[in-house]
């Protein structure tokens, strides 16, 4: 006999399957990531209505079977994050936030931090967070520290040096000295400082940067991303909505 698993979660993903059901991928901070099916979401007076949406933060009830999924059987809702679905930049921008979520973190793989991040995330943007690349970057960093996988920013990788950072190796770990940046790119000044800044404020409050300095530290996080986990990360905003001012 399974057993019942009641938490909270967010929906990170809703897929349609068979005539009526959903697959539903949820993120909880005590179990981490889980699939579940809901049977009969998609009728008409389903008892869970539009509660599996995408980004909603709900709390379920969950029968662990004998396949891979749980089945959904109770839903409240704690908050729809409804005005996501005013904008398509905050739709989108959530979208990747969920996904950079399921790529970074396994299934059973709880990280309560990451639950709450996520959740914080999702709020500024459904309130208007503007700035769209720079807080998605800050986000993502978070998500690096989380994980176990924030680059090394306080000195050279390789050597220890605290100046003349100059470069950036997924490889060494993170940011490396002029004399150890053979297979390193180039770091600006600015994107260093935009690093350790996102990492340190507060996520609704990242710090300025120019399109170039977005771009490097973008390379960054993805690069680290793909060297340690073997996870390929989607662009945190698109090119059309991610300009900053220089």
């Amino acid at each position: 006999m399974g057993i019942t698993l009641k938490t909270e979660a967010i929906v990170l993903r809703s897929i349609r399957y068979g005539e009526a059901d959903r697959i539903i991928h949820l993120y909880t901070p005590e179990h981490g990531r889980l699939g579940a099916i809901a049977k009969g979401a998609r009728r008409a007076r389903s008892r869970f209505g539009a509660r599996l949406e995408p980004f909603f933060h709900i709390a379920t009830m969950l029968h662990e079977g004998r396949g891979e999924l749980y089945t959904v059987t109770g839903v409240d809702t704690i908050d729809s994050h409804a005005r996501l679905r005013d904008s398509a930049v905050a739709l989108d921008g959530a979208a990747r936030a969920c996904d950079a979520v399921s790529r970074l973190f396994e299934a059973g793989d709880p990280h309560p931090e990451v639950f709450a991040l996520l959740d914080r995330q999702l709020s500024l943007l459904a309130s208007g967070l503007r700035d769209t690349q720079p807080a998605a970057l800050a986000f993502r960093l978070k998500l690096l520290l989380a994980a176990g996988l924030l680059p090394h920013l306080g000195s050279c990788a390789t050597c220890g040096e605290r100046e003349h950072l100059t470069g950036f190796s997924a490889a060494a770990g993170g940011v490396v000295c002029s004399s150890c940046e053979a297979s390193a790119f180039g770091l600006d000044q600015e994107t260093y400082a935009f690093l350790v800044g996102a990492v340190g404020r507060p996520l609704a409050d990242p710090p300025p940067a120019s399109q170039r300095a977005l771009q490097q530290a973008e390379r960054a996080i993805r690069e680290t991303a793909e060297y340690h986990v073997g996870v390929r990360l989607r662009p945190a905003a698109p090119v059309a909505l991610s300009q900053s001012p220089a």
